[in-house]
């Protein structure tokens, strides 16, 4: 699967002469900043001489209908149940989320991406995270892999959920390191955006990022079997992504992801029938009347009905309220 369709053209016009209303599962995207280059190396304190250049900066009395063009692309190419993933510097939040507010879009989580290397600073707090800001195009199914890099029943040392922590909104990953390496103004981490595109997409789906930069979302998306499609407006910046693509093997990530544990409860957060609420209460009297204690009876049931622990003893206090009350629970 090499399903590639990536423009050398301005995001909005190109969007517009190319991809067709609510086509694309998920959009990945960092767009400008709004901040003057000079300004940028000097908070970052960072050699300026091995940022490749071509990058095109949106001046910032420009901002705001900028961000309202491109988004209203993004909320028009979507398909409905879409997810869109949009990395922001605090300075133009305000005005990427209010262009959101103009949109359909539905914002699910305001992510904070917590890096290493932060803004250069003595006189206030470094800052050293990024926004993500997490939405969905209402009217169909949403793609969200809830157990794709952790199964439910992983833990830590301490005895923590590893699915848990991984989907909590605060993220921590570093930047990529490269010293004396060319590299574009602010590349994403490729951990990153592998992380987005587990959770929101799955093999085939067709990936887009309005502003490429150094190809990252589109080497991602080949690396994990997803179709991509998008936008860089530079030709150098353009014609330099191209050149990164050739060497690019189609599901090179694959193997480098990881594979969760099979979740053992696998009706977790399921409706319970009447059936099944009845069959658990005459299974938990045999467990019983067979010696187990209560937590070895639950233990069981747990894993013949594939039901969690907390689940089960809910339902079974349910029964003894019944019980206790006269209620039709209690003729067994």
């Amino acid at each position: 699967m090499f399903d590639i369709s990536i423009y050398n053209e301005n995001c909005i016009s190109g969007a517009r002469k190319h991809i067709k209303n609510s086509s694309v599962d998920l959009i990945i995207t960092d767009p400008p900043y709004g901040i003057d280059a000079n300004s940028f190396e000097k908070h970052y304190n960072r050699n300026g001489s091995n940022v490749n250049d071509g990058y095109v900066e949106i001046p910032a009395e420009e901002y705001v209908d900028f961000s309202q063009s491109w988004i209203s692309e993004a909320e028009r190419i979507l398909r409905p149940g879409g997810s869109i993933y949009i990395v922001s510097g605090y300075t133009n939040l305000f005005h990427v989320l209010s262009a959101l507010s103009r949109t359909s879009l539905r914002l699910v989580n305001h992510i904070v991406w917590k890096y290493n290397f932060g803004v250069y600073t003595t006189r206030k707090y470094v800052s050293s995270h990024y926004h993500i800001l997490y939405l969905t195009k209402p009217g169909g199914k949403v793609t969200f892999n809830t157990y794709c890099r952790y199964g439910a029943d992983e833990h830590d040392a301490q005895g923590g959920s590893l699915n848990y922590r991984d989907r909590e909104d605060v993220w921590i990953i570093n930047k990529e390191y490269k010293p004396n390496q060319k590299k574009n103004r602010n590349e994403l981490p490729r951990e990153l955006i592998v992380k987005m595109m587990q959770y929101s997409s799955n093999e085939g789906d067709l990936v887009c990022d309005m502003f490429l930069g150094g190809f990252s979302t589109a080497i991602v998306a080949i690396g994990l079997n997803r179709r991509i499609t998008g936008f860089e407006i530079s030709q150098k910046i353009y014609s330099m992504g191209i050149e990164r693509l050739k060497d690019i093997k189609p599901g090179f990530l694959l193997d480098e992801t990881r594979v969760p544990q099979p979740n053992t409860h696998i009706k977790r957060g399921k409706p319970w029938t009447e059936y099944e609420i009845r069959r658990v209460m005459e299974r938990y009297s045999e467990l019983r009347a067979e010696g187990r204690n209560k937590r070895q009876s639950i233990d069981t049931i747990s894993m013949e009905f594939s039901r969690g622990y907390f689940s089960i003893t809910n339902i079974l206090k349910s029964y003894q309220k019944e019980k206790a009350q006269g209620g039709f629970l209690s003729e067994n």
